[in-house]
This record gives C-alpha cells, sequence and structure tokens, in this order.
C-alpha cells in the first residue's frame, strides 16, 4: 500500500487529552491506558504506543491493524506494552500531523506511522524525536533519517519482475508494461527497476507503458485499450494486484492467448492464476508485506528498551511462483485481501538486529 493523499493544512488546535483526539479517528484498540517509559524501581514500564496510518479502509490496512494488533497482545502479556492506540486520518495528511502533535502532548512512548506524505511528515516526526519518542515509520515512508524507517526495495521489486519476465520471454518479444498513476514515486521507482532489468534483453520491445489506478474498473479499462491496440504481445510486465488481475481478466473473457503476467499478492489475481495454470498461465508475483507493521512495532519497542537498532531496515521482497502459490492464495478469503506468509520471529529479531 501508498500513502498517496494530501489535502490543504488547515490550522491546528492543540491536543490536550485523548477526548480531543477521539474527533479525529482514533481507535482506543483494546488495552487501557498506562504509565508509559522509563524505569521504576529498575524495572522498565510498559509503554505507551500509537500507530498514526493514513487510512485504515482499504483492505491491506486491515489486515496490517490485525497483524500489529495481535502482536500488542504478546507484547502486552510480556509486559512490555500498557496502552496501544490507533490514529486514523482519514486520507488527510494535515489532520495526520494533528495527531501526531496530540500524541507527542500526551507523552507517547513510542509512534507508529504509515505515512501520507513523504516530505510534509518530517518536521512532526523530528519533533517528536526531539521530544525523546521512539518514532518507527513502515511501507509510505517519509525521507527524515531521524526515525526508524521499515521498508521494502521498489526499485528491486521491477528489477525481480523485469529478470523474471525476459527470461520467461527468452529475451525476445512485445510487451504491454503496465504501471500505476503517473508520478507516484512507488510505480516510477518499480518500473525504474522493471527498466534496469529489461536492458539486459534487447530482443524484447515495450509496446505501450499504460498507466492505472491500482483499481480493478479502470485498470481493465486501461489493459483492454492498449491491448486492443497489441494484441500479439507476449507478456506482460505489470506492477501487481489488480492491475495483474484486470490484464489476466481481459485475457481470459477474449479467450486469447495467457501470455505471462508478473503479479503481486492480491488474491482475485492469485484465484485466477491457480484457476489457470492447468491453461499454461504463468506468473512471478511479490508483495508489500503486512508484517512490515510488526518489524517498525518490534524495532521500536526494542529501542525504546534501550537497545541498538537500525534506522533503516529492508525487509526483503517475497517471491510467489507458480510452485508455491497454493501456499499463498485463499479461496475462503475475499479477492481484495492480500494473503502472506507470516514472518517467524527469529527473522524479524534478525531484521532489527537483536
Amino acid at each position: 500500500m501508498i500513502g498517496r493523499f494530501t489535502r490543504a493544512v488547515v490550522t491546528v488546535a492543540a491536543f490536550g487529552t485523548l477526548a480531543a483526539t477521539a474527533a479525529c479517528g482514533v481507535d482506543s484498540g483494546d488495552g487501557e491506558s498506562g504509565d508509559g517509559g522509563g524505569k521504576a524501581g529498575g524495572k522498565a514500564k510498559a509503554l505507551k504506543v500509537g500507530w498514526s496510518t493514513i487510512y485504515l479502509t482499504p483492505s491491506w490496512m486491515q489486515q496490517t491493524d490485525k497483524m500489529i494488533k495481535d502482536d500488542v497482545a504478546k507484547l502486552k502479556g510480556e509486559g512490555k506494552i500498557a496502552d496501544y492506540k490507533v490514529f486514523n486520518a482519514n486520507g488527510d495528511t494535515s489532520q495526520q500531523i494533528a495527531q501526531i502533535r496530540a500524541m507527542i502532548q500526551q507523552r507517547f512512548d513510542v509512534i507508529l506511522v504509515d505515512a501520507g506524505s513523504s516530505t510534509a511528515l518530517n518536521p512532526v516526526v523530528e519533533q517528536a524525536v526531539t521530544a525523546g519518542i521512539t518514532v518507527a515509520n513502515f511501507d509510505s515512508l517519509v525521507t527524515s533519517g531521524k526515525v526508524v524507517r521499515v521498508g521494502t526495495d521498489q526499485k528491486e521489486w521491477g528489477r525481480m519482475m523485469g529478470q523474471w519476465l525476459g527470461d520467461k520471454l527468452g529475451g525476445k518479444g512485445k510487451i504491454i508494461a503496465f504501471n500505476g498513476p503517473a508520478g507516484v514515486a512507488v510505480s516510477e521507482e518499480r518500473w525504474q527497476g522493471a527498466q534496469e532489468a529489461l536492458k539486459k534483453y534487447p530482443g524484447i520491445k515495450v509496446a505501450a507503458n499504460v498507466h492505472s489506478e491500482y483499481n480493478l474498473a479502470p485498470a481493465a479499462q486501461a489493459f483492454a485499450s492498449a491491448y486492443s491496440a497489441n494484441p500479439d504481445i507476449d507478456g506482460v510486465f505489470s506492477q501487481g494486484g489488480a492491475l495483474s488481475a484486470a490484464a489476466l481478466q481481459t485475457l481470459i473473457k477474449q479467450k486469447k492467448k495467457l501470455v505471462p503476467i508478473t503479479g503481486e499478492n492480491y488474491n482475485g489475481f492469485l484465484k485466477l492464476w491457480q484457476q489457470n495454470t492447468k491453461a499454461g498461465f504463468s506468473s512471478l508475483s511479490t508483495a508489500q508485506p503486512n508484517y512490515l507493521g510488526v518489524i517498525a512495532l518490534r524495532a521500536a519497542v526494542a529501542k525504546a528498551g534501550g537497545a541498538s537498532v537500525p534506522n533503516q531496515i529492508m525487509v526483503p521482497l517475497p517471491k510467489i511462483t507458480d510452485e508455491t502459490l497454493g501456499q499463498y492464495v485463499k479461496a475462503d478469503q475475499p479477492d481484495d485481501s492480500y494473503p502472506i506468509q507470516e514472518l517467524p520471529q527469529p527473522e524479524i529479531d534478525k531484521l532489527i538486529g537483536k
């Protein structure tokens, strides 16, 4: 998922109590308030933790929310967290800034952030760090180097997909490049990575470079138009999710050759992939894993407890292949869910430097 929403900045009044922030989209979670930070009698006090997210409605965010809450429950059981709250900015970056300011004033010990802007949040997250709060940013990242940032390499995403497609086509053929909205950083970075990989295959030609929102209906329309003009393609570089599902749906509905299409762990695409393996369809998919939030939480709790944690944590991209597809696809889950294998705790510990 990507934070991709900016509205005009509004004047923000100071927030003195949690009741004031309730109007700003606060989910009190399932815990009671408690003292945070510091030490009492030589024993570390349990932490007061908040998550500021630009959106909570998308299915990816809902899954991330559940993963974080499940891990918070474990950490509460270990006495490391006393209180956890979710602050939903509903797509409004100015509101997200206000909510982070409120958490600073309310003396949170840890603030998790999925950012609505890579730059607009820099001053407020740096203000939190100056106030002694541990800030861990995941998924959609700010550019500030003063917070712990947990993410994946989007250029590597594109390189991995481009390399696979080039190999699959034997280094020659025509493809459609199916990218996200023009100008969106993640979309641009993935395509840059793909281009780097495809340079190794001069026999592969890009017949069309198509841009679409990451939603099924507009993606289907955009791909159908490009495919109509280029019906003799040999493959599709797709950034994933609904884009890949739309491309594969088009070929199936028109009863055309099922050329290789790169993808993502969008369950609707995974289902179509599995249903058409016997017809010869093949893909390589990856994921922006929901457990980025759990890694950020664990890193922040460790750092708040005095541990040395790297400020930049790059999480390896998972690979979903024809052989491992069955481990991911969930026939009983909605198409717009994002199935992922949980990362074992030892792997999380390794990433955060434990």
